[in-house]
């Protein structure tokens, strides 16, 4: 699993029971091998790359028998998106600083952070090229990640409504493109960098331009 990610120090409950647990038995020795399975999955993603991911070489480098992966997993892309599930959940959570642009900077700086430059990045961008020529995947990563992870981008906006810094009634889907549809063409398109000073930018122009008006209201009512 990703070690010294960005973010790893933040809570760790959103999303945790989306990846698939084996608890094992009383010793924890089938989690202890589960475990062992997605973080040798990680390690070889990053290594050799999609295509050099086998459950063969995976059971090597985890230590374990073919026949306990197939337990608990039918291909290396279910292993590879439990790993990132796990790794994303214990990612994110959002923190409320009681500011909006505090909150903007912290969690768009700590998700590029994830996507380019952690190894859990690189596992999301496999997935994502996989998903281009399997739509049943796709479907499966859209309801299992890209969902939640549209919660947890909406969150700082929220939070803000209740403080008053934003009108209530906002078409937050909108404002959620806004602020994080850059961000993922650059890590999944450009290849263009993504550090702080990016997604400042990104924050600073989200909080200079008025909002959008709520979704009902986009086409102009009476006047």
């Amino acid at each position: 699993m990703e070690r010294g990610s960005a973010g790893a120090g933040a809570a760790t409950g959103a999303g945790s029971g989306t990846a698939v647990r084996h608890h094992g038995n009383r010793h924890g020795r089938s989690e202890a091998a589960r475990m062992a399975v997605l973080e040798a999955a990680d390690d070889l993603l990053v290594e050799k790359g999609f295509a050099g991911v086998t459950i063969e070489g995976i059971a090597a480098g985890a230590g374990v028998a073919k026949q306990t992966i197939y337990r608990w997993w039918n291909t290396k892309t279910d292993i590879l998106l439990d790993a990132f599930l796990q790794d994303a959940a214990e990612a994110f959570i959002p923190a409320d600083h009681g500011d909006l642009a505090a909150d903007l900077r912290d969690h768009l700086g700590r998700l590029a952070d994830f996507l380019a430059g952690s190894d859990a990045g690189a596992v999301f961008r496999a997935l994502l090229g996989h998903a281009q020529h399997d739509p049943a995947f796709a479907s499966v990563l859209r309801a299992r990640y890209l969902d939640e992870q549209r919660g947890r981008d909406r969150l700082p906006l929220e939070n803000a409504i209740a403080r008053g810094e934003l009108p209530a009634g906002l078409d937050l889907a909108f404002e959620v493109d806004r602020l994080v549809g850059p961000l993922y063409h650059r890590v999944l398109v450009t290849g263009d960098p993504v550090d702080r000073a990016f997604t400042d930018r990104l924050v600073d122009d989200f909080l200079r331009r008025p909002p959008h008006p709520p979704a009902s209201a986009a086409g102009g009512g009476t006047p």
